[in-house]
């Protein structure tokens, strides 16, 4: 008899993200506007980096929590966006996907249950489960995609210990006002929370005035761990690059995970993090907030409700009155229209499909053109 495999793995699904991108892969001429990763290509002058230190033979194992230099340059970067981290603070990750599941494995135990505002990218349920602790969704469907202190309360038990939060958010790219911002720092503190920032899109954010949690609430960092990435501002996605900082205990104890799991990352890609933190992130932010504005004029047009994103590259309309579920819908679309969205679904919203703009504008055309016809079947 074969023996019981880990029992955590039983809550968990593989991504409908990629299914329905694999899905658009298998349908000839399909339009993906599925996945969150960028049109563009990395900078030429961040990729020249890594043919350099490979000549340089730098091929060797680098310090685990990274180089020296590079975690000196992520420090300063943060301290011009208003968050202090000494480099001995900070770990380099193999993207934020890793320091997320660092984080979680040192805050939950089993049987701790972590808030997670929903919508949400799968992700974070995923990893609470593997950590064998419930996850908590927060529905802020009801709100505009915020958090409101009297929900907030009533999600609240004696065996909350976490709180993972984003914003912008994906997949609605909405950003947190002031409101959410105070209640979840306020139901932190009075139980005596930990807070995860996923502030993967932090430099994508077009709201003006936008302030991170922890720059809006400073009053967090004995209890925070922020975690950032390379990916989405630089168009990194494949170079799995990110980072984690904290205080020094919880720094310390994400290190003993980190080195564990996947020792460090490539030591010939490091300098080239260096570059992309000194490469200027507004000519990608303004590209995508021009993307944005065309996607929400054709959704409009298309009689599709949507909360205006203020961030990332999504967009999530509300189909709940075109009389279909969202996979059935997103199903339909490919097979009948040939272009692909997620269903909300994928991300704790049924009724919903994201749809993501960060393809290059003539694609995106394309894809809005397709949808409208498709939507328009459906009236």
């Amino acid at each position: 008899m074969t023996r019981p495999l880990n029992t955590a793995l039983d809550g968990l699904r593989l991504s409908p993200i990629r299914r329905f991108s694999d899905l658009a892969k298998s349908t000839p001429g399909c339009v993906s506007l599925t996945l969150g990763e960028p049109g563009e290509n990395t900078p030429d002058a961040v990729s020249a980096h890594v043919g350099a230190d490979l000549a340089a033979h730098l091929t060797h194992y680098p310090p685990n929590n990274g180089y020296p230099f590079l975690k000196e340059a992520i420090s300063g970067w943060e301290a011009k966006r208003g968050l202090s981290y000494a480099p001995d603070q900070l770990i380099v990750t193999d993207g934020a996907t890793e320091a997320l599941m660092c984080a979680l494995t040192i805050v939950l135990n089993p049987g701790d249950e972590a808030i997670i505002p929903t919508p949400a990218f799968l992700l974070y349920d995923s990893l609470v489960r593997l950590n064998r602790a419930t996850p908590v969704a927060l529905d802020t469907t009801p709100d505009g995609f915020q958090v409101r202190r009297d929900r907030l309360e009533a999600a609240l038990t004696p065996a909350t210990k976490a709180i993972v939060v984003t914003s912008p958010n994906n997949p609605t790219g909405c950003v947190l006002d002031d409101q959410s911002m105070d209640a979840l720092a306020d139901a932190a503190i009075e139980h005596d929370l930990y807070v995860i920032c996923d502030d993967v899109y932090s430099e994508l954010a077009y709201k003006s005035g936008y302030r991170r949690l922890l720059v809006a609430h400073p009053e967090l960092r004995e209890r925070a761990v922020v975690v950032q990435s390379f990916s989405k501002p630089w168009a990194m996605t494949g170079w799995r690059l990110g980072w984690a900082e904290s205080t020094p205990e919880l720094i310390s104890a994400m290190a003993k995970v980190h080195q564990y799991a996947v020792s460090s990352v490539p030591a010939f890609l490091q300098h080239a993090a260096v570059e992309a933190l000194r490469t200027d992130t507004t000519p990608m932010r303004e590209s995508y907030r021009r993307r944005r504005d065309v996607t929400l004029k054709a959704l409009e047009e298309m009689g599709l409700p949507v909360t205006r994103p203020e961030g990332a590259f999504y967009a999530f309309p509300d189909i709940r009155g075109l009389g279909l579920s969202s996979e059935d819908f997103c199903e339909r679309a490919i097979r009948e229209a040939g272009v692909a969205l997620v269903p909300g679904t994928a991300f704790g919203a049924e009724g919903f499909a994201r749809l993501s703009y960060a393809c290059d504008k003539d694609t995106l055309r394309l894809g809005l053109e397709r949808l409208s016809g498709f939507v328009s079947t459906l009236g």
